[in-house]
């Protein structure tokens, strides 16, 4: 894939599950995979990728309603939402900010930012080089870590050896990653 290229809307990420360890009474359970295929209009081309970000279903689902009720005739489009690490999306021809500082632009179905540096989660912003604006569907700008799970941690996110192999791990029980929940994945420069 071309240095810089839009991934388009249907595209699919495809991974495998590397190593499952369920809970003991002496340990904590983990969950390995890697997203390692990208596949575009039937064409699948190698990747390798890391975990910025993981929400809930709930979180996931809060960021897409509006902070207050609308009223019958407030077109969704108007809708002012918090994305997953709190930067406000002002629709309707505002745009996406952290306080006062503008950080993105709305879309039809999420946001385009500049990723931001994230000190307290060890998140990166720009990587070799590339500054652009970036789809990131429901997440902030500097979102980085796990969102709504009490009990789960991202233990190795894949931007170091091994690169591409995510780990999570759970302090209480099994890992539980629902059905619903969202990732917000880098690719790594290849």
């Amino acid at each position: 894939m071309a240095s810089r290229s839009t991934i388009r809307a249907g595209a699919k990420v495809i991974g495998h599950l590397l190593d499952v360890t369920p809970a003991t009474a002496t340990s904590a359970a983990k969950v390995s995979f890697r997203f390692d295929t990208l596949e575009v209009s039937k064409q699948k081309i190698p990747i390798t990728t890391n975990l910025r970000a993981l929400a809930s279903m709930m979180d996931v689902h809060e960021a897409q309603l509006p902070q207050t009720g609308p009223d019958r005739g407030t077109s969704q489009n108007s809708w002012t939402t918090v994305q997953i690490g709190g930067d406000v999306v002002y629709r309707g021809g505002g745009p996406v900010a952290h306080g006062s500082e503008v950080v993105g632009t709305p879309t039809t179905n999420g946001v385009l930012s500049r990723l931001r540096a994230n000190a307290d989660g060890k998140c990166r912003g720009e990587t070799d080089g590339n500054d652009l604006p970036q789809a990131l569907w429901v997440f902030s700008a500097d979102a980085c870590g796990a969102y709504g799970f009490s009990d789960l941690t991202i233990i190795h996110a894949g931007r170091s050896n091994p690169f591409g192999q995510v780990t999570l791990g759970s302090t209480k029980g099994n890992v539980e990653v629902r059905s619903g929940s969202g990732m917000l994945l880098r690719v790594n420069k290849g």
